[in-house]
């Protein structure tokens, strides 16, 4: 957004630190908010011959001060709601905690709040109490290998790494030469989206298991299929196949209500039935998510259709039963006095 374009939130943390009367100069101007002191000399001149600063150099002091101390800045024009959503949104961040994004970004938030003129100043700490935002469990991410696969994104490089599979610490990670097409947060792990070249196809690798990461100097052209849409449109999982299918599932009339009101799938088709439940239809190639959704809704989801996925419910179903009539006897029976 224009109000908080890079050199206006500058040219507000220079105007602060002259007012402090503490004399800054290009080079520690610069070092503070870590860009070139060719930058800070631009804005300096910017000040003075834009904005009509009085801005002078006290050779003695070897820094900058105002000859006139009441100028002030233009206002920045900037309103309560667009206040406010900066500072929910910096709430929000904390979904990212174990990976690099949040420090990075953290600091952004900082900048942009401390650039705010005196009266437009706010101090966030009551949203973190009233505002609440429960993110998911998250795994960490290497800020070694996140900034490796950043950068082969952005440059369409191919990289090599170290990928250990999610069988505790001592297991030996398997050296891979991916081109890695895109990283996506799902669940509180990030994944990396790439054409495996051991596999000879597309793979969705954890980011958290991957031990090692490389750039090689070997360019890939991201084929034109493979759209962020076709790859990830329909919101139910990460782990890409050539098949789709159409979905068909059940609900009953005591949850129908909960599945009416959310947006489930981009594409999605709601029959209403006559006895008050609905049949919902979308098509995916996430079969295993979407498993693991209709579970989710216990005996109120019964699945129509693939027969692939019928058939994942009903083993997992069986698999649950066993386990409890294995296990019955771990388990505690309720006293009397427990009630």
């Amino acid at each position: 957004m224009q109000k908080f374009k890079p050199q206006y939130r500058r040219l507000l943390f220079i105007d602060r630190r002259i007012k402090e009367r503490s004399y800054p100069n290009c080079a520690s101007l610069a070092e503070e908010w870590e860009v070139s002191g060719k930058t800070i000399q631009r804005d300096i001149d910017y000040l003075r011959d834009q904005l009509n600063a009085p801005v002078a150099y006290d050779r003695l002091k070897h820094g900058f001060f105002y000859t006139e101390p009441s100028f002030s800045l233009p206002a920045i024009s900037i309103s309560e709601s667009d206040l406010f959503s900066v500072c929910v949104a910096q709430v929000i961040l904390g979904q990212f905690r174990n990976t690099p994004l949040f420090n990075k970004l953290s600091s952004v938030f900082e900048k942009i709040r401390d650039s705010l003129p005196d009266k437009t100043a706010v101090n966030p700490a009551w949203m973190s109490e009233r505002i609440l935002v429960f993110p998911e469990p998250a795994t960490r991410v290497n800020a070694t290998v996140w900034d490796v696969l950043a950068k082969a994104i952005r440059d369409n490089r191919r990289v090599s790494i170290a990928y250990a599979p999610p069988a505790g610490k001592g297991a030996e990670a398997s050296q891979r030469k991916v081109d890695p097409y895109y990283l996506a947060s799902y669940k509180g792990e990030w994944y990396l989206s790439s054409y495996c070249h051991l596999r000879k196809s597309i793979r969705t690798f954890g980011v958290s298991r991957i031990r090692k990461a490389e750039i090689l100097d070997e360019p890939f052209s991201m084929p034109a299929k493979m759209t962020k849409q076709r790859m990830f449109g329909d919101q139910f999982g990460i782990i890409w196949k050539d098949k789709f299918e159409k979905v068909r599932i059940r609900f009953s009339p005591a949850v129908a209500p909960y599945i009416r009101e959310r947006q489930w799938h981009p594409l999605q088709k709601i029959n209403d039935l006559r006895a008050g439940g609905l049949i919902i239809e979308f098509t995916t190639n996430h079969l295993n998510e979407v498993k693991d959704w209709a579970l989710s809704w216990g005996p109120n989801a019964t699945v129509l259709g693939p027969p692939a996925l019928a058939e994942k419910v009903r083993q997992s179903l069986e698999q649950t039963r066993a386990n409890y009539k294995r296990d019955a006897h771990l388990v505690k029976r309720r006293s009397p006095e427990d009630s």
